[in-house]
């Protein structure tokens, strides 16, 4: 592992990288314990508070661990997709946050990459997964609910259906899809939506789910996708029209 002192690059940002490189690529291994703060300020010629700082950052990352005691240190983590999940929501909210990435091009992202599960969640959703559906269209449904609360609904409807699909990999790919674009949608079209029309297409899904019919899940969440752009052409044009 390696750095180059003469970079503009942060040392421990290079520090990190290049332990984030030897845990990607093998080198080591999970469980394995790294070299102390002071053999790693030796081998990479750096003060122990720029290790630490380095040590801190790959931490933050869920990629090591660290343990106190005689036998303590920090060791490679085994990083589950469940605890990646939030890295990859804060990285898609900042994407979209900082790109000034169109409603238009977000909506087609999410509903392609989740109508990319329908016929898996179709075929494997759990009894589990679809009465967490149901009970969501139920809160949905419930008088006085907040707006913030039925955005939540919403977004744990659609990460049931996406769980559905049974793959952890696509679950993690699209926790950003749903997690980050969804209240972004619901954000901007909270004003004109019609609650009603979004739990009856959202029960027409979980209808379909139940009878394990892919093509009428995928027919619902293009008309879903539809619906929430013509929302927020509506709300576009009521505000240009306030202008």
């Amino acid at each position: 592992m390696k750095i180059d002192p003469q970079s503009p690059a942060d040392l421990s940002a290079q520090i990190a990288q290049a332990i984030r490189d030897a845990i990607i690529s093998g080198q080591l291994i999970v469980d394995e314990r790294l070299p102390s703060e002071a053999e790693l300020a030796e081998q990479f010629q750096v003060s122990r508070p720029t290790v630490r700082e380095a040590l801190k950052r790959l931490a933050a990352q869920s990629l090591i661990r660290t343990q106190r005691g005689a036998t303590g240190g920090a060791f490679v983590n085994r990083l589950s997709f469940p605890d990646a999940y939030s890295q990859q929501i804060t990285t898609s909210t900042l994407l979209l946050s900082m790109n000034a990435v169109s409603f238009d091009t977000a909506c087609e992202a999410r509903y392609a990459l989740e109508r990319a599960c329908a016929p898996l969640a179709a075929e494997r959703r759990t009894a589990d997964q679809l009465a967490s559906m149901r009970a969501e269209i139920f809160r949905q449904s419930q008088p006085g609910l907040t707006d913030e609360a039925f955005c939540a609904s919403d977004v744990a409807f659609h990460r049931a259906l996406v769980d559905g699909a049974g793959n952890p990999v696509l679950s993690y790919q699209l926790a950003g899809a749903v997690e980050a674009m969804q209240p972004l949608m619901n954000m901007i079209t909270f004003s004109e939506r019609s609650r009603e029309e979004i739990i009856t297409l959202h029960s027409k899904i979980a209808d379909a789910l139940d009878a394990h019919d892919a093509a009428t899940v995928d027919a619902a969440l293009f008309e879903l996708e539809s619906y929430t752009r013509q929302l927020a052409r509506d709300v576009a044009e009521k505000r240009k029209k306030a202008v």
